[in-house]
C-alpha cells in the first residue's frame, strides 16, 4: 500500500480462511497439524516497534500461512529447498491492518510458479506515522536477511530467491538485496514509494545494484509512487499515472517478469505500456498510422475509436506540423481480429468567431505490435477524407492468424 489510507483497486478482499485438521476414526489419535498463522493487526496509537513475522505458503495448502522462525519450522511445513522462494513485503500500513490484496497475490504467485512463498508481516513496524515506518526499514532488511540466511543453510541459492516489495515494501527489498551484494536472483519492486526516497542514495532505496535482475512497476507517480528508474527495467503503465478503471486516488500494478531475456542487462530503460478499464486489464496493443496527402503548419490530431463485438477503445494520432505520418498505440481488449469498425475524427481547432471546416485527406493503416513484418498491416483501401469534428467509419477486415 502507498503511504496513505488506501489500498488497491485491482485486488479483491477474501475473507479470513480458517482451517481445521479432522482426526482419523477409529482408537489412533488425530495426527497433530500445523496451525494456519494470520497477519497481525496494530494499533497505530501504540508506536511502532517492529515484530516480524514470516509466513510460508506452499502449493499444497496455498491458503495456510505457516510461521516459521527456525530452520526446523521451515522443514517442517513443507519448504521445499529445490523450488524457487518468493518473498512479498508489504508497504505502509497507515491503520496497522493487513493488507486487504496478500491473499490474492499469494494464490496467483502460486498458480503461475511451482515454489515457496514467504509473506513477510511488518505490520507492527510499519503503522502509525509514515516517518517512523522508514526508520524501520533498515532494521527489517537486517532482519530479513538473517532469515535468508537460513534458507541458504537448507541449500537454496541466492539466485532462486525472488523479493516483490509493494510500496515501502520494495526499497525495504532493495536494503536485503545491497546487503547480499547483489546476488539475489530477482527484486521486483510495485510502486516503489517516492516520499524520502526519491532524492535517496543508492544504498538508502531500491537500484539496479541490488540484485542480479531488478524490475519495478510504476502504476502512481504523480501522487505517491517514485517518479525516478530504479531497476534494469522500469514498466510505466499507462505512461506511469492515473490508471484506466481505478479511481485517481487508488494506485495498483501487478505482472510477472515475462520473458525479459537480456544480456548484458540494460540499466534503467523505460517501458510504457496500456491497459484496459476493466478486469483483467489485459490488452491487445495495437499501431495506428495515419499519412497524409499534403503537410499542413500545425499539428494534426485524429481520435481513433475501434469496435469490436463487445469492446470499444479509443486512442489519438498525432501528426506534427510541416510532416506527413502521425503514429499512436491504441489498447484494445481483444486481439486486433476481432476489430471490425474504426471511427476516425479530425480535432477542430479552437476557433471563437468561426466553425472549424479543414479537411484533410489521407491514409490510415494499424498492425498489431510488435509488427513482425508488413503481412499483419492493414489499410483502409480507399484514401479517407476527414472534416473536423466528423467522424467517418470504415470497416476492418482482418483475418486471425
Amino acid at each position: 500500500m502507498h503511504p496513505g489510507l488506501r489500498d488497491s483497486c485491482c485486488f479483491w478482499v477474501w475473507g479470513l480462511f480458517l482451517w481445521f485438521s479432522v482426526g482419523s476414526a477409529g482408537d489412533t489419535p488425530p495426527t497433530e497439524q500445523p496451525k494456519c498463522t494470520d497477519f497481525q493487526n496494530a494499533n497505530p496509537f501504540r508506536g511502532t516497534n517492529l515484530k516480524v513475522q514470516f509466513l510460508l505458503f506452499t502449493p499444497s495448502d496455498p491458503r495456510c500461512g505457516n510461521l516459521v522462525e527456525e530452520s526446523s519450522d521451515l522443514q517442517n511445513s513443507g519448504f521445499n529447498v529445490t523450488l524457487g522462494t518468493k518473498l512479498i513485503i508489504h508497504g505502509f500500513r497507515a491503520l496497522g491492518t493487513k493488507p486487504s490484496w496478500i491473499e490474492k497475490l499469494i494464490g496467483a504467485l502460486l498458480r503461475a510458479a511451482d515454489a515457496n512463498v514467504i509473506a513477510v508481516d511488518w505490520v507492527y513496524g510499519s503503522t502509525g506515522a509514515y516517518f517512523s515506518a522508514v526508520e524501520n526499514v533498515v532494521k527489517l532488511g537486517l532482519k530479513i536477511s538473517s532469515f535468508l540466511s537460513k534458507l541458504l543453510v537448507l541449500g537454496v541459492s541466492e539466485s532462486s530467491i525472488h523479493i516483490i516489495g509493494v510500496s515501502l515494501g520494495a526499497h525495504v527489498g532493495g536494503m536485503v538485496g545491497h546487503f547480499y551484494k547483489g546476488q539475489l536472483g530477482w527484486i521486483t519492486g510495485l510502486d516503489p514509494a517516492g516520499p524520502e526516497y526519491t532524492r535517496a542514495s543508492l544504498e538508502e532505496r531500491l537500484d539496479a545494484g541490488d540484485a542480479l535482475f531488478v524490475e519495478a512497476i510504476h502504476t502512481d507517480t504523480d501522487n505517491l509512487g517514485i517518479r525516478i528508474p530504479v531497476g534494469h527495467v522500469d514498466y510505466f503503465v499507462n505512461g506511469g499515472q492515473d490508471q484506466p478503471g481505478c479511481p485517481t486516488f487508488i494506485h495498483a500494478g501487478l505482472v510477472e517478469q515475462g520473458g525479459v531475456k537480456i544480456e548484458p542487462l540494460p540499466k534503467e530503460v523505460k517501458v510504457y505500456l496500456l491497459t484496459t478499464s476493466r478486469a483483467p486489464y489485459c490488452a491487445h496493443h495495437t499501431l495506428v498510422e495515419f499519412n497524409l496527402q499534403e503537410p499542413r503548419n500545425k499539428d494534426t490530431h485524429i481520435v481513433v475509436t475501434f469496435f469490436s463485438s463487445n469492446a470499444t477503445s479509443s486512442g489519438k494520432i498525432t501528426i506534427p506540423k510541416q510532416k506527413l505520418q502521425g503514429r499512436g498505440v491504441l489498447a484494445h481488449p481483444t486481439p486486433q481480429c476481432q476489430i471490425h469498425q474504426v471511427n476516425l475524427k479530425l480535432q477542430a481547432s479552437r476557433q471563437f468567431w468561426s466553425k472549424d471546416r479543414t479537411i484533410i485527406v489521407g491514409k490510415f493503416c494499424t498492425a498489431p505490435l510488435p509488427v513482425n513484418d508488413n503481412k499483419m498491416t492493414v489499410c483502409v483501401p480507399e484514401p479517407v477524407n476527414l472534416q473536423a469534428s466528423v467522424t467517418v467509419s470504415r470497416d476492418l477486415k482482418m483475418t486471425c492468424v
